[in-house]
């Protein structure tokens, strides 16, 4: 005891006491981070994996790439080659046009070619000029279309008591080539006058509508005037 009397352990077992305690917690860490290590992380692990095959997948595609521009490399260095070995076109190697035939001898006179195509020109003029000549004859067989037109004309008399048939046997009195007259009938005015619609198909080559008027106003004993009711193309 008496020994013991002169140790300060006993004086210091707060701090002994502390320093066991952290050591103790110091090696429950360590234990803890081992178990944590000795855990697989799945996460982790995949992600890792992931990258992996990425990379994989990138030095493939790398490969491919790089096959294939050795590969037209290749093919372009193929075509240079070919390309030199033709032979260029040059103005002694370009196709000369065959020489002319030699002239024939003097007892041979006849151009048998020639011949052949003068006989063929020869043969499609007459096949033309008959062809021509064909529709020339048709055409002339075909009747030509007259131009006619339908006149409608309003004859006035002077008064009620001029001769209305008289004046109507006066107009039809007037005839030329091309000149039909058709229906005429009378028709009031005023005052008990009437007025002679006749109409008429003249053909416009031959008769002229002023020629006709000109015509009806001679007939001045029973005509005090003449207008054109209607002009139609027949």
């Amino acid at each position: 005891m008496s020994a013991l009397a002169y140790e300060k352990v006993w004086l210091d077992k707060t701090i002994y006491n502390d320093a066991e305690r952290n050591y103790y917690e110091s090696l429950s860490k360590m234990d803890s981070v081992a178990t944590l290590a000795g855990v697989p992380n799945t996460e982790l692990t995949n992600k890792v994996k992931s990258l992996e095959k990425e990379n994989s997948d990138l030095k493939k595609a790398i490969d491919d790439l790089r096959n294939l521009v050795i590969s037209l490399q290749a093919r372009v260095e193929t075509l240079e080659v070919n390309n030199s070995s033709k032979p260029t076109l040059t103005s002694a190697a370009k196709p000369q046009p065959p020489p002319a035939a030699a002239s024939q001898d003097s007892d041979d006179g006849v151009d048998l070619f020639g011949s052949d195509d003068e006989e063929e020109s020869a043969e499609a003029t007459k096949l033309r000029e008959e062809r021509l000549a064909a529709y020339n004859a048709k055409k002339a067989k075909k009747p030509a279309l007259i131009a006619k037109s339908n006149i409608i004309l309003d004859v006035k008399p002077w008064d009620d008591e001029t001769d209305m048939a008289e004046i109507e046997k006066a107009v039809r009195n007037i005839a030329t080539d091309g000149l039909l007259w058709g229906a005429a009938k009378l028709v009031p005015l005023a005052y008990g006058i009437h007025k002679l619609q006749i109409s008429c198909v003249v053909e416009d080559d031959k008769v002229s509508v002023d020629w006709l008027t000109e015509e009806i106003e001679k007939i001045q004993d029973y005509v005090q005037s003449i207008d054109i009711a209607a002009f139609n193309k027949v």
